[in-house]
């Protein structure tokens, strides 16, 4: 069963319709022992770095994710949700992320368009698990992951950011793969299908 994460704000109906396209069992949930049973797991993410981390927190989710990514547990983080995953963000500098990727979540610098909204193609790796290089996807954010060794995707928007990492059984998406059609649903199923 894939656990999707309701920290309390979020995407959820339309990851949910995603999984429901690509024929997925999945349940929402909030407490940590939901996710201690999980085979795998999606945090979807839509706000602001430090109220998603605060909640993650307040639910006693932040550590179970945690140590159930290090347990080798296939996830998923989207937008925001690949967020947790580095160090911190500058959206909110006094709260720690997962600290599982290296690198600090930056806001695009003065004179870039914010937020980074609509379709742009990705630089896709080879051997990518998840996504297809060249590929349209759809983005909504402001703020950016920097390119790391686990990027496996990047995307230019007045500076090249990463689009999305995989390292073993961690997967995340900085665009939206619910709202990108059929490529999105071709990720999400790729995911899925691990």
């Amino acid at each position: 069963m894939i656990a999707i994460i309701d920290y309390g704000a979020g995407n959820l109906r339309s990851v949910q319709n995603t999984l429901d396209a690509v024929g997925a069992q999945y349940a929402v949930v909030q407490q940590a022992e939901a996710v201690e049973q999980a085979s795998k797991i999606i945090l979807p993410g839509v706000g602001h770095f430090g109220q998603m981390m605060r909640a993650l927190e307040e639910k006693k989710l932040r550590g179970v994710l945690v140590d159930r990514i290090r347990a080798g547990v296939p996830f998923l983080g989207i937008c925001l949700g690949m967020h947790a995953l580095f160090e911190g963000s500058e959206e909110a500098p006094e709260l720690a992320g997962f600290g599982l990727l290296p690198g600090i979540v930056k806001r695009f610098p003065a004179g870039a368009r914010v937020p980074h909204m609509g379709w742009n193609q990705l630089d896709v790796k080879p051997g990518s698990k998840l996504v297809r290089n060249g590929a349209y996807v759809y983005f909504a954010h402001s703020y950016f992951a920097p390119v790391v060794d686990a990027t496996s995707a990047t995307c230019d928007y007045s500076l090249r950011f990463t689009a999305a990492v995989e390292q073993a059984n961690l997967f995340g998406v900085q665009f939206h793969p619910e709202k990108s059609g059929p490529l999105g649903l071709e990720t999400v199923r790729a995911f899925v299908e691990l």
